[in-house]
């Protein structure tokens, strides 16, 4: 049900609907006419939030492994996370560095409160079963974010050209997420049991201790080490992804407002299904295997995006670009979910229990890196070459990430993780 109430903020607010209010309205364009300075912003904004996930992931996680409070961290995320999306609506045209701060408190919210959701994933099931607990919650998450944008069109939040609408996107998704994750907070367990504070000590010590102490093991721990490795540059190619898809439609192909409504409904549901499937096969071929194959799949998405055009010129019946990249979109949809879905399975399995706090705190700082290098780096380069070459620069990054995972061995990382428990 958190999957369900937090996908509400990352699909309104940074894929499908406010980035495009910022770009266009608080923004605006260039002398030029073009959006790049507000991409860039974009790109610069997201990228801060990440940064102090990593600066303090490892650490929280560390820190509620200790205490046993990963559901106070989690609340308080959520909270973060509501109160910085709601104050959205407040921030006009040419107030951009207003927004800016609000999307780095929001995002930092909502980032830092994926990790700690993700934390109770080991406590969840057997291992063997992990991956497809793992991909129902992401592909029911898919279904929140579905719900959550079409309100915000209903209501009319989501026109790009009126202001005093799309100001509405914020307070309503805040107001989504605010009661979609109230089920959690009733009902979710803590499992874990609270350590005493030895004399003198602090929580933040404590917490800086062992993760310093994890950080001398992790040669130990050396299939998982080399599994981050391979995250990083699969989850910088789905940051740009994410944050910039729907900017690409527009701004690329001109596509018309039917189109940005169809690729939207229509690559939630294709990710939803995507997640839960891969989640099931993942159980029965191996999370690692899994993982791969994702990651094929949407290097080729991404190539055939890139020559959209032509390819559309190639196919008979006189098919458009903008018709091809909503069919592109939904087949690259089935694989978005079922990445991210099995890239959290794959640390859950590699995870000790009694770390599951600590080592999602690494999955988390190690994704915000990624996407930090992702968006920047993607935000330079389409402000020097375009984003039509720009994308180049995410198959590379899913290639990179296919080949990183190639030493890492699945069974002996669990059997690794299961001999660590204490």
């Amino acid at each position: 049900m958190f999957d369900f109430a937090n996908s509400s903020y990352t699909t309104v607010i940074v894929t499908v609907v406010y980035c495009v209010t910022f770009t266009r309205l608080v923004v605006g364009p260039g002398a030029d006419g073009g959006f790049e300075l507000g991409n860039l912003l974009w790109s610069v904004a997201l990228a801060v939030s990440y940064g102090l996930v990593v600066l303090t992931a490892p650490v929280l996680g560390a820190v509620m492994d200790y205490s046993a409070a990963k559901k106070k961290f989690l609340f308080a995320s959520y909270l973060v996370t509501v109160l910085g999306t709601a104050a959205l609506g407040l921030a006009g045209p040419g107030h951009y560095l207003w927004a800016m701060l609000l999307l780095v408190v929001s995002n930092y919210g909502f980032a830092a409160g994926e990790s700690f959701a993700s934390s109770f994933l080991p406590d969840l099931g057997p291992r063997e079963q992990l991956g497809r607990i793992s991909g129902f919650a992401w592909g029911l998450g898919y279904f929140g974010g579905l719900t959550s944008t079409l309100l915000v069109m209903k209501l009319g939040a989501g026109d790009a050209t009126d202001f005093s609408r799309a100001r509405w996107a914020g307070p309503i998704t805040a107001a989504f997420f605010l009661v979609a994750a109230i089920p959690t907070f009733l009902w979710l367990r803590e499992r874990g049991r609270p350590r005493p504070l030895p004399p003198g000590e602090t929580h933040l010590g404590i917490g800086f201790r062992r993760l310093a102490g994890t950080c001398r093991a992790l040669g130990r721990f050396r299939d998982l080490a080399v599994f981050l490795v391979s995250m990083f540059f699969a989850m910088a190619g789905l940051a740009i992804i994410v944050s910039f898809a729907f900017l690409y439609g527009d701004q690329v192909l001109r596509w018309s407002d039917a189109s940005r409504v169809w690729m939207f409904v229509l690559t939630q549901l294709t990710a939803a299904g995507g997640a839960m499937f891969f989640g099931w096969v993942q159980d029965r071929i191996g999370a690692k295997r899994t993982y791969q194959i994702t990651l094929v799949w949407w290097l080729v998405c991404v190539l055939a995006i890139w020559q959209v055009e032509r390819l559309a010129g190639w196919l008979p019946g006189g098919w458009s670009a903008e018709r091809l990249f909503l069919v592109l979109g939904c087949v690259a949809g089935a694989g978005i979910g079922a990445v991210q879905s099995a890239a959290r399975a794959m640390v859950g399995i590699l995870a000790p229990r009694s770390r599951a706090g600590e080592f999602f705190g690494f999955w988390g700082m190690s994704g915000k890196l990624a996407a930090i290098f992702g968006l920047v780096g993607f935000g330079l380069l389409q402000y020097r070459i375009g984003l039509r070459y720009a994308v180049l620069f995410c198959a590379a990054l899913f290639l990179a990430a296919w080949l990183a995972a190639l030493p890492v061995d699945e069974q002996r990382g669990r059997a690794t993780a299961e001999t660590t428990e204490d």
